[in-house]
């Protein structure tokens, strides 16, 4: 088999093909997308606008948005122009541009969510040290660690994927480039690397998993010790929606990268690399946010303020 450099391009062959059904997906996906883009939108704007939001918890949240926001237009932009224009080829820097995004972004959202997590140990544990015990010293600290963490791994993984020698077939059986597809069109012993993709992945993944895992036991602890019915309402709302996040986000990214390769099937690559990079993003700013009365409060509050501009204009 021949072998071909990386100044090549890659083809993408996509997650739909041009029938009915998959044009109704396709529109779906876009509908989902602009979705999540304008509710992550709208929490960084309420948040940015409010002060009542001005806390540690609603900055992380606000990073949590950034980063869906930035995923998304990371993938679904390149992936609805191949579909409408039937030119489906990505060259090896445009592919080594979406690998580092998405294992930036999605790496740095490990460590976010951790960050999340602890915030709330804090909150439900700690109410009357929460100032001190989740300092906005301590928040940044956070935010700035998650980011740099991801982009480590995001560069790292990105110029060690496209460091390999390709060969002829460089149809890459996906809608974006990922590096465990990408590396089944290797010519070359890939094992090293993915032994250290692995444990990247336990790094990335099991570590700030475990970190929530420790939180929230702590938080259920904190909860079954309260005597207000309604404070422990309050609280388990609190932790199945966090944690039913984190479950979705989780588990389909150890399904991606902690899979054997002979394991793997590139279907269900594609359908759970959707859910996570489409229908997570859209999930995020409904649970965290819109369920929250601050977040209900802030929104009526900015419409209050816009019906009366209106109102002050039409007069």
């Amino acid at each position: 088999m021949n072998i071909w450099n990386t100044t090549s391009d890659f083809i993408l062959l996509g997650l739909f093909n041009h029938t009915g059904a998959h044009l109704f997906l396709f529109v779906m996906v876009l509908t989902i997308t602009f979705t999540s883009l304008v509710g992550n939108a709208l929490m960084l704007f309420l948040i940015h606008q409010d002060a009542r939001l001005h806390t540690p918890m609603y900055f992380l949240l606000s990073q949590l948005s950034l980063m869906d926001m930035m995923l998304l237009s990371t993938i679904v932009p390149k992936m609805a122009a191949d579909y409408l224009t039937g030119k489906k080829s990505i060259s090896s820097a445009g592919c080594g541009l979406q690998i580092f995004f998405f294992m930036s972004l999605g790496g740095g959202e490990c460590f976010l969510l951790a960050a999340m997590s602890y915030d709330r140990y804090v909150a439900v544990c700690h109410p009357l040290r929460y100032p001190i015990l989740m300092s906005w010293q301590l928040c940044l600290r956070m935010t700035v660690g998650s980011w740099f963490l991801g982009a480590a791994d995001g560069l790292m993984q990105a110029a060690a994927t496209l460091s390999f020698p390709f060969c002829d077939t460089h149809e890459i059986d996906h809608f974006f480039c990922e590096a465990p597809t990408l590396l089944c069109l290797a010519c070359a012993d890939t094992v090293v690397f993915e032994y250290v993709m692995y444990i990247c992945c336990v790094l990335m993944l099991l570590v700030p998993f475990s970190l929530i895992l420790i939180s929230y036991s702590l938080i259920l602890a904190a909860v079954l010790q309260m005597h207000s019915r309604e404070a422990r309402k309050k609280a388990f709302a609190t932790c199945s929606s966090h944690l039913c996040v984190v479950g979705l986000f989780y588990g389909a990214a150890i399904f991606i990268y902690m899979r054997p390769k002979s394991y793997r099937s590139a279907n269900h690559d594609k359908v759970v690399s959707a859910f996570y990079t489409i229908f997570t993003p859209l999930l995020n700013p409904i649970i965290y946010s819109l369920r929250n009365s601050e977040v209900k409060g802030a929104l009526r509050k900015c419409m209050g303020q816009f019906d009366f501009k209106v109102h002050s204009i039409v007069v």
